[in-house]
């Protein structure tokens, strides 16, 4: 469940209210969304995000009839997931993650944090605002440059790109930098209360729920 938020940075109930007819686990692996306004968009996902959902599918509704209108995620009394279960599950891959990446110890991470960092991940790999806006389902282009409003690195990069001959890391003063005061202060909830999850701390998140993959709440 938690591979197929951050493959599409879904909101939460987008991915509760998904029906097994809604995922297409074949080539080309693709999933359907309805965001806000009932506006319906189509996203990609990877092999991977399609093989554990196919397995959790075939392990949640095996012996079930006619299930193609059934919830794909549910908890162990075979009903549809809960807002309250998905938080419930993620706290505990996030506990049980932060033994090996200690970092998430300290941060706040909620559901809407994975697609967060979804966002803040496509912006980083230069894919452009538009494209970004349909994928998440954003009704304005003003919503998804928030994200671009949140992120450090990418205003370090507009940065070095206009004064070039200004950004010189080796020449830094005996006090801290603040390029350096200003990542610190990243690391936890920026001012709308987002969380950036880094890719280690997603993998460790990620490491977790696939060594339990099909529990549920």
């Amino acid at each position: 469940m938690f591979s197929l938020m951050f493959n599409t940075g879904a909101r939460v109930q987008e991915i509760l209210n998904r029906r097994i007819r809604d995922v297409r686990l074949e080539s080309p692996f693709q999933v359907r969304l309805a965001s806000k306004g009932n506006k319906v968009r189509v996203c990609p996902i990877w092999p991977r995000t399609a093989q554990l959902v196919r397995d959790l599918i075939h392990k949640q509704h095996a012996g079930l009839e006619s299930t193609a209108d059934h919830a794909v995620f549910l908890n162990e009394r075979g009903a549809a997931m809960t807002r309250f279960g998905v938080r419930y599950l993620l706290q505990k891959y996030v506990a049980a993650a932060a033994t090996a990446v200690p970092t998430l110890a300290s941060k706040r991470i909620h559901p809407h944090s994975l697609r967060h960092t979804t966002a803040v991940h496509l912006l980083k790999a230069g894919v452009d605002f538009a494209t970004i806006s349909q994928w998440l389902g954003h009704s304005s282009l003003d919503t998804t440059m928030r994200y671009a409003r949140a992120d450090i690195d990418l205003k370090r990069q507009a940065l070095a790109q206009v004064f070039p001959m200004c950004w010189h890391p080796q020449r830094a003063a005996p006090l801290p930098s603040m390029a350096t005061a200003l990542s610190a202060g990243f690391t936890g909830s920026d001012a709308n209360g987002y969380v950036e999850t880094s890719d280690s701390e997603f993998a460790g998140c990620q490491a977790h729920q696939t060594a339990e993959s099909g529990n549920s709440t």
